[in-house]
């Protein structure tokens, strides 16, 4: 006789029906839950008027979650619009190319000979 540990993963009180045989992928699949939880009050939190069913929502929160390193090298680099806005007013002077009379002239760099 062999004994076999299952791990089981309860949300809500509820037992999933997936089974791991592995501590770590079972807690790998919770905290993919916890993000497309997340992701979907985020979603459904956003001031969009979307015409999709809850379970839509739900589904299409998941698959970002399972797939969060592809989603993140997508929104690698991308800043809120809010922040673009607000630094976009201070960084226009900064872009401006600095007046010459200010900037201090260039010097080529001596070259020692060697011997």
């Amino acid at each position: 006789m062999a004994v076999v540990t299952k791990y089981v993963v309860v949300r809500n009180g509820v037992e999933l029906d997936r089974v791991f045989t592995v501590k770590k992928e079972a807690e790998a699949y919770d905290k993919m839950l916890d993000a497309a939880e997340e992701l979907a009050q985020l979603i459904r939190g956003g001031g969009l008027e979307l015409d999709i069913a809850p379970a839509a929502v739900d589904a299409i929160a998941v698959h970002l979650a399972q797939n969060g390193p592809e989603v993140l090298k997508i929104l690698k680099g991308v800043r809120p619009v809010a922040a673009f806005d607000e630094s976009q007013d201070s960084t226009a002077a900064d872009a401006a190319p600095p007046d010459e009379a200010q900037t201090p002239a260039r010097q080529p760099k001596a070259r020692s000979k060697k011997t």
